[in-house]
């Protein structure tokens, strides 16, 4: 068991990190507000071609109080903050319903961007929920629908009946939307930008809002 500890240690420190060459932060450049900021940076991300640069990790708490995240699909940005859909009774659903804090990260591996937030997940209006689902290609909704997410599997047929009976449903009613799809905005009280460097010299930027809701304070922060 030490041999491998050991072997596995030494595999891990040569992964190289942080390699560049790295696109030129310009943090003092980046505009006022952390929403506009965002969409710079990730315009760039897309122009750069990185692989799903609107994927993100929403981390919750528990009950119990301990933490859990899981990789989602940034839905929108406007004034009410960053969006993202789930089903209510998903345990991420479950856990916002009793603890609204929650945080999102988003890395861009080959930029060596991240950016971190926090704040309060706020539901959107019932009709954007059933726009977003309506939006939502076929197949995603069927396997929405067929999906008892999280609850333990005990054959792949189960998974298979449930999933033609969605499929049916949704062909005999189109316009199906399901129960419980929620919508959320994560409205921050803080955000950082954050640009790794090769001599770990990393540059990083925080937004955070001040009493007025549309000011924020833009403060450097050591690496």
């Amino acid at each position: 068991m030490e041999n491998t500890t050991d072997s596995l240690r030494t595999k891990l420190r040569n992964i190289a990190v942080l390699k560049g060459p790295f696109p030129d932060a310009n943090l003092g450049a980046l505009p006022d507000t952390p929403h506009d900021a965002f969409a710079v940076w990730l315009e760039k991300a897309i122009v750069e071609g990185v692989a799903e640069p609107h994927a993100m990790t929403l981390s919750t708490v528990d009950e119990n109080g301990w933490p859990d995240a899981r990789v989602l699909i940034l839905k929108n940005i406007d004034h009410r903050g960053w969006h993202f859909a789930i089903k209510a009774d998903s345990p991420k659903g479950q856990q916002i319903a009793k603890n609204q804090r929650v945080a999102l990260t988003f890395y861009w591996p080959q930029m060596a961007r991240q950016v971190r937030l926090r704040g309060r997940a706020v539901q959107l209006p019932e009709e954007e929920c059933i726009q977003d689902f309506t939006a939502r290609p076929p197949g995603s909704k069927i396997s929405a629908m067929a999906s008892r997410q999280s609850e333990v599997l005990n054959t792949h047929d189960e998974l298979a009946e449930s999933l033609i009976e969605a499929q049916s449903m949704l062909e005999k009613s189109p316009n199906h939307v399901m129960s419980g799809w929620k919508v959320y905005a994560v409205a921050p009280d803080v955000v950082e930008f954050w640009q790794g460097k090769s001599d770990r010299l990393h540059e990083r930027l925080r937004y955070v809002q001040m009493t007025d809701v549309n000011n924020w304070e833009k403060e450097n922060l050591w690496p």
